[in-house]
């Protein structure tokens, strides 16, 4: 893991890998934008219409509030979505320059495939966050326990997607299937190392990114010990 996550380090300026930062870190922003800007029209038009005071800074204040609230919260979760969008093409230069002979018979995954596994790990991120809200609670009075459940559980979340988004190119969904079965470890030890990412301040930023490249030489690493490696290919 920590030579993949050198390589990936390594592999940041790269041209498509450095495009796919710029444009996932735009749409991130963008969709954090649209909630304030649709925070404060909302508060705005509440305050006029129950109250009939027109509030400007008071609802100003409320968006930002809310923005900021949100970053913190599900800036992981929009990010992982937004990349996977684009992780096609970080795998792809990842591929290309360590694994030129796996790219030959990679399959390019459609843009409606990719938003779809996107939305579905970002939709994952936040409900099972949610409903291990009431035990990350409880356990703030261990002191450690809080963090030690996080980061398990979004081990686990992080390890599946980010593998899949490497498997899609190469395996066909029977294959994704017993593949998954079989490095459920592996895949575990990707999401805390990934996870691991998303808590370091300014790395945090290039995490998503990382995350794709980190899991195309973990894919590549651990594809030819699995009885998988010879089937389902494109």
């Amino acid at each position: 893991m920590l030579r993949a996550l050198l390589l990936s380090l390594g592999q940041l300026t790269d041209p498509p890998v450095l495009r796919v930062f710029v444009k996932s870190m735009i749409v991130t922003l963008l969709v954090f934008a649209l909630l304030g800007v649709g925070t404060w029209w909302g508060t705005q038009a509440a305050l006029a219409a129950w109250l009939d005071w027109h509030a400007d800074g008071l609802a100003a204040a409320f968006a930002l509030f809310v923005t900021i609230l949100a970053l913190w919260l599900l800036f992981r979760a929009v990010a992982i979505a937004v990349v996977g969008i684009f992780a096609d093409e970080v795998v792809e230069a990842v591929e290309a320059r360590h694994y030129p002979e796996a790219l030959k018979t990679a399959r390019p995954v459609a843009f409606a495939r990719s938003l779809a596994m996107g939305l579905r790990s970002a939709a994952r991120v936040v409900l099972v966050n949610l409903v291990m809200l009431p035990v990350y609670i409880a356990l703030l009075v261990t002191g450690v326990g809080t963090a030690a459940t996080f980061f398990v559980v979004n081990g686990w979340l992080l390890g599946r997607d980010l593998g899949d988004m490497v498997a899609a190119r190469h395996m066909d969904a029977a294959a994704m299937r017993g593949w998954r079965a079989t490095t459920k470890g592996s895949r575990f030890v990707l999401g805390l190392a990934n996870t691991g990412l998303f808590v370091v301040p300014i790395l945090n930023i290039a995490a998503p990114v990382l995350g794709a490249a980190m899991a195309t030489h973990y894919f590549h690493s651990q594809y030819s010990r699995t009885p998988y490696s010879r089937k389902g290919r494109p």
